[in-house]
C-alpha cells in the first residue's frame, strides 16, 4: 500500500492542487486517531478480535453481518485491484510473455495476474501475520529505493524539477481525496495485525511510526516529483 501511495500522490496533487496537501495531512491524522479508537475497542474486551466482533458488540447479529459484508467486499476488491496492477506492471517489464495450458494460450496481463495470484496464495494460509513481518521489510526497502529513483531521475538524469500546477482544483478534489484515503487504507488488517503482535501494548506506537514514516516519505516524493 505504501508503494502504491507513493506513486499515486503526485498525480493526486496534480488533480487537487497544492492546497489539497492539507487533506493528505487530515487523512493521516484521522487514520491515526481511528486506529487508536480501534485499539481501545479491542482492549475493552479480549474476545473482540475482528471488525465483525465489534459490529456484533455494538449492534448485535445484524451489525456483525453488515460489517462482515462491507469488510470482506473491501478486502476482495483491494486484492483484485493489486492483482490487476501487478499484471499491468509485469506486462510492461516483460512484454509478449505467454504460456500454454493444453490448447489454451494465456498471455500478457492475464498471465502475470495468474502467476502473481499463485505466488501470493500460500501467504493466505498463515495463521499469524508475524511471518509476513520479514516479507514486509522488502516492501519498506522497495519504497525507499523508489523514492531514491524518483530523486535520481529528476536530479541526475536531466529531467529536472518543475514547480507548476494550480493552487486549488475543485473539480479534481474527489479524485485527490480518494487517492489520499487509499494511501492509509490499512485499517482492514489492523485487528489481525494487533492480534499477531507479541506485545499488543505496542500497537499504538506501531500505528504512530507507520503513519509518520509514510507521510514523510510521500512528502519527499511530492517534493521531487
Amino acid at each position: 500500500i505504501s508503494g502504491v501511495g507513493i506513486l499515486s500522490i503526485p498525480f493526486a496533487l496534480s488533480q487537487g492542487g497544492w492546497l489539497s496537501l492539507a487533506l493528505l495531512l487530515l487523512v493521516a491524522v484521522l487514520c491515526f486517531y481511528t486506529g487508536l479508537l480501534l485499539k481501545r475497542c479491542m482492549d475493552s474486551d479480549l474476545h473482540i478480535r475482528t471488525y465483525p466482533d465489534i459490529g456484533e458488540r455494538a449492534f448485535g447479529y445484524k451489525g456483525r453481518a453488515l460489517v462482515s459484508i462491507f469488510l470482506y467486499m473491501e478486502l476482495y476488491l483491494v486484492a483484485v485491484e493489486f492483482l490487476i496492477l501487478e499484471g499491468d506492471n509485469l506486462d510492461k517489464l516483460f512484454p509478449h510473455t505467454a504460456f500454454r495450458i493444453g490448447s489454451l494460450e494465456i498471455g500478457g496481463k492475464e498471465a502475470f495476474i495468474l502467476l502473481s495470484g499463485l505466488v501470493i496464495l500460500p501467504t493466505t494460509w498463515l495463521k499469524s501475520l508475524g511471518v509476513l513481518a520479514y516479507v514486509s521489510v522488502g516492501g519498506v526497502l522497495a519504497s525507499i529505493v523508489l523514492a531514491v529513483c524518483v530523486f535520481w531521475v529528476g536530479a541526475v538524469d536531466g529531467v529536472g524539477f518543475h514547480e507548476s500546477g494550480r493552487i486549488l482544483r475543485l473539480e479534481g478534489l474527489p479524485t485527490a481525496i480518494s487517492l489520499f484515503t487509499f494511501c492509509y487504507c490499512g485499517h482492514a488488517v489492523f485487528p489481525t495485525l494487533c492480534n499477531s503482535m507479541k506485545d499488543r501494548t505496542q500497537f499504538s506506537k506501531v500505528i504512530k511510526t507507520s503513519i509518520i514514516s509514510h507521510f514523510e516519505l510521500r512528502n519527499f516524493v511530492i517534493a521531487y516529483a
